[in-house]
């Protein structure tokens, strides 16, 4: 097996784990909802296009998004410090705890999934996890 076998084969695990565990929540919220506020809360109040750029996906999908999400007071637009003719979006308060209890949710739907890996398994997850998320520029602790 070769290493891009292996990072697929991650990545294909976390993929499926992530939707068990959406499915397991019974959460009907888009996941892109739960990625725009972690982008919001992990690099701060973003103009809409940076933002689309970063969740990766097109500006008029993530004006959608981001006007659902304002109606739902996850997200609140202001005006860009350097320019008011821009716009910027954050995250409110109400979005970030409602992003904490996503977290929550989706760490206890996964808990039953991976309850039986054991000690040396679990050091093998968190050393690919420390060394990827430092790869991608994520700190390699989980900032909540």
């Amino acid at each position: 097996m070769t290493r891009d076998d292996d990072l697929q084969r991650l990545i294909f695990a976390v993929h499926a784990l992530t939707r068990i565990a959406a499915i397991d929540t019974k959460n009907d919220a888009p996941g892109a909802q739960w990625r725009t506020l972690t982008l919001l809360r992990d690099h701060g109040p973003q103009r809409l296009g940076d933002l689309a750029t970063l969740s990766r996906v097109s500006q008029p999908g993530m004006t959608r998004l981001v006007h659902q999400m304002e109606e739902a007071g996850l997200v609140a637009r202001g005006i860009h410090p350097d320019d008011s003719r821009v716009s910027v979006v954050s995250a409110t308060d109400e979005g970030l705890r409602e992003l904490d209890r996503w977290f929550d949710a989706l760490s206890a739907a996964l808990t039953p999934h991976v309850a039986d890996l054991t000690d040396a398994e679990w050091d093998a997850v968190r050393t690919s996890a420390d060394a990827l998320a430092a790869r991608v520029g994520l700190q390699p602790e989980v900032v909540r």
